[in-house]
């Protein structure tokens, strides 16, 4: 034997101790989940599949396509935009650097309605609903999932949005109950010809900008550096846009009719008395995210 030590395989479990490795000393969170992401994106594979089958060799390609992603993860870029993929509400969605991530916390709006609407026969079976800064259009197509007689005016500022929210639509398969128009917040709601009328709505529901000015400082980079900053602040007190959907909001609903919003859990106290001085608004309240924090206001059109 010439004593001469072969060169290590770069099998799926070393690849992934050694990407785990490099985020932790990087202070990343969740480093071995993000490594899992990145080796099943790259091989085309579910997480589980990594485990059973961990002794595999990864090809050339693979391990350059993994050097590139961890070169890019490094500098905090968010693992969804590397796969091109995020979880929301037991869905999967395209998301790229033009719209924002899906965050858990936005899923309280999604089950809030989705508890309504199916306590109520009447809204389960052909609800009109108008999701506001639809971004990835993650709302909207949840709800669209969930309640199949249901339509969605989704309405954004931004046309390169617009496109993440038609693919995700289409990749779901509710494009066909799926409105989507270009506008600024509600206004572009009266160049919709069902919702222009007012008072048409059954739920109006909203995840506007809302990072205060004075915390925007502190913002993680993976999200101050690669998240579109436009879908991000909300002006000094975060409530630029939370105010111009409680402010315009009830109008477009019907009687009964069901408005939300996502706030800063550090403005929720401010928003939910905004919502309060509302005449056409009753019952509000605030709703907890799965962190136990004060994030989405509703309230109810008399």
């Amino acid at each position: 034997m010439s004593g001469t030590k072969k060169p290590e395989t770069w099998t799926t479990r070393r690849l992934l101790g050694w990407m785990a490795d490099a985020f932790a000393k990087k202070g990343l969170d969740s480093p071995r989940l993000m490594a899992e992401l990145l080796m099943s994106h790259v091989i085309g594979c579910d997480r589980l599949r990594l485990y059973m089958d961990a002794d595999r060799p990864a090809s050339p390609l693979e391990r350059e396509s993994l050097r590139s992603l961890v070169a890019r993860a490094l500098t905090c870029e968010p693992v969804q935009y590397l796969t091109g993929e995020a979880w929301f509400h037991g869905l999967p969605y395209h998301v790229d650097r033009r719209v924002l991530i899906p965050r858990p916390a936005t899923e309280t709006i999604v089950s809030h309605v989705l508890h309504h609407a199916r306590a109520d026969p009447a809204f389960a079976r052909d609800a009109l609903i108008a999701d506001i800064c639809t971004g990835s259009g993650c709302i909207a197509v949840a709800l669209l999932r969930g309640l199949p007689g249901a339509r969605v005016v989704a309405t954004d500022i931004s046309a390169a949005a617009l496109g993440v929210a038609a693919r995700n639509a289409g990749r779901h398969a509710v494009g066909d109950r799926l409105d989507i128009v270009q506008g600024d917040m509600l206004s572009a709601l009266d160049d919709h010809p069902v919702a222009r009328g007012r008072g048409s709505l059954h739920y109006l529901v909203s995840n506007p900008p809302y990072i205060p000015d004075h915390e925007w400082p502190a913002v993680a980079p993976n999200v101050k550096n690669h998240e579109p900053e436009s879908a991000l602040r909300g002006g000094a007190d975060g409530l630029e846009y939370v105010r111009r959907v409680l402010d315009s909001g009830p109008a477009f609903l019907r009687p009964g009719g069901v408005l939300a919003v996502e706030v800063a859990d550090s403005a929720a106290a401010a928003a939910e008395s905004l919502a309060r001085a509302q005449p056409m608004l009753t019952g509000v309240m605030t709703l907890k995210d799965f962190e136990g924090l004060p994030r989405v206001i509703v309230g109810r059109r008399d």
